[in-house]
This record gives C-alpha cells, sequence and structure tokens, in this order.
C-alpha cells in the first residue's frame, strides 16, 4: 500500500477586518514580502508536501503579485464566506488528486511564525495516529469570565489547568476531514477551526505542544511582533 500523503491547505480568502488595512491581512508586507508568502514558503519546504491548495476571495487582486503563484506546487480555488467553507472548497478542488488515507495540514495564511522543528513534530507526532491532531500551546495566562456590558467586570476566574490555545497547522485524513466539516457545517455547527468539525464527529485529535509564538496576526500591533519574532530564526 502506497504510503499516504501529505498536502497542505492555507485558506486565504478573508478580508481581515480588525487590522483596518486597505488590503486583507494575508497580503500586509513584513519586509517587502506579503504575509501570505512568507508563511507559505516556510511550511511548503519544511515538509514532503505533494501539493498545496489556496483558497483566494472571488474579489482577489492581490495574489497575481505574490511569490506563491510561480510556485508549481501550489494551486488555488474559490473560498467561502467563512474559514469552514473555504478550506471544504479546497478539499473538494483536491479530490482528483488526493486519497481518503492522505494527510491534510491546514495552516492560517496570517500565522508566519510557525516553527519547522514543531511542524516536523506534528507530523511525526500524527503520522500513524487514525484521526490525526494539532499544534497547541498550554494556557499560560489567568483567564477570566467578563460579565457583558459596555465596561466588562470579572465575573469569575477560570481554572485553566488542561486548558491550551489551539494553533495551526492542524493535520487530518483527507476523508475524515471532509465527512466532519460537511456533517458539521450541515448541523450548523460553528467550526473555528478543523479540530472542532473533527471533534462534532465524535473523534479527539492529539495535541501536540508548540511555540506558544506561532501567532495569528490579528490586529495592527501583531505585525510588528511578527518581524521581530521572524528575526529570531
Amino acid at each position: 500500500m502506497t504510503a499516504p500523503r501529505l498536502w497542505l491547505i492555507v485558506p486565504a480568502a478573508g478580508i481581515g477586518q480588525r487590522m483596518g488595512a486597505e488590503q486583507p491581512k494575508q497580503y500586509l508586507r513584513i519586509d517587502e514580502r506579503f504575509i501570505l508568502d512568507i508563511t507559505l514558503s516556510r511550511v511548503m519546504d519544511a515538509a514532503p508536501f505533494a501539493g498545496c491548495m489556496v483558497p483566494l476571495h472571488p474579489a482577489d487582486r492581490w495574489w497575481p503579485d505574490t511569490d506563491a503563484r510561480h510556485d508549481s506546487r501550489i494551486q488555488t480555488c474559490t473560498g467561502g464566506s467563512e474559514r469552514a467553507c473555504s478550506v471544504l472548497a479546497a478539499l473538494r478542488a483536491l479530490a482528483e488528486q488526493a486519497d481518503d488515507r492522505d494527510w491534510v495540514l491546514v495552516h492560517d495564511a496570517a500565522r508566519p511564525c510557525v516553527h519547522t522543528a514543531d511542524l516536523a513534530n506534528l507530523i511525526d507526532s500524527v503520522y500513524e495516529h487514525p484521526v490525526g491532531g494539532l499544534l497547541a500551546s498550554p494556557v499560560a495566562d489567568t483567564l477570566k469570565r467578563a460579565t457583558a456590558g459596555e465596561l466588562p467586570e470579572v465575573e469569575s476566574t477560570l481554572d485553566r489547568r488542561g486548558l491550551w490555545r489551539a494553533l495551526t497547522p492542524q493535520m487530518f485524513r483527507y476523508r475524515l476531514l471532509v465527512d466532519a466539516l460537511e456533517a458539521a457545517l450541515d448541523a450548523g455547527v460553528e467550526v473555528t477551526d478543523e479540530s472542532s468539525a473533527i471533534e462534532f464527529s465524535g473523534n479527539m485529535p492529539v495535541l501536540v505542544e508548540g511555540r506558544p509564538d506561532n501567532i495569528k496576526i490579528t490586529v495592527p500591533a501583531d505585525l510588528a511582533l511578527a518581524k521581530f519574532i521572524l528575526g529570531q530564526f
């Protein structure tokens, strides 16, 4: 039997409203490079991927200016209105290429700081697992539950023991992920990451500890932090 291959999906159809920029956050630049280009090159060069699918917004006008468009390993498709819809569109676009047992790694376009050692550890830790897993980081901060209102007050302090921050990549079998996303979306379940869809299907992913500096660029201040982190590699 042929060994399962690795495929990469990097959803890039979002518009990044919280950045308040003229273009989506994946097309902002760090040291003159698009964040999306940094992310794709770091991940694609770190593992033997069979290929990569990047779901794009239907009105995307920046992709033609990326370095990634010249990479023959990378394909694009039309994404959806939500992350889960974009990932499912990418999976369907890979249907004629990927086998059911192949592994799919889904990584946020706005996480350029993923460390290659973490990526290798995720693949090694999960490759023989029947379901899959994700990079995650144990919660270190004290967590507060807030009351509703314009000026929230502390309602309670939460026990952080056993709590992890979900990171990406998240790595699951092709067919399992397709079926889980379809079932969750059909049921109207809020799918905030691939793991939540897998969990809804009754399967429990593995948590693989990753570096906490694998940040997701969400607000303007994250750009400077990401630039600093990338400078340490």
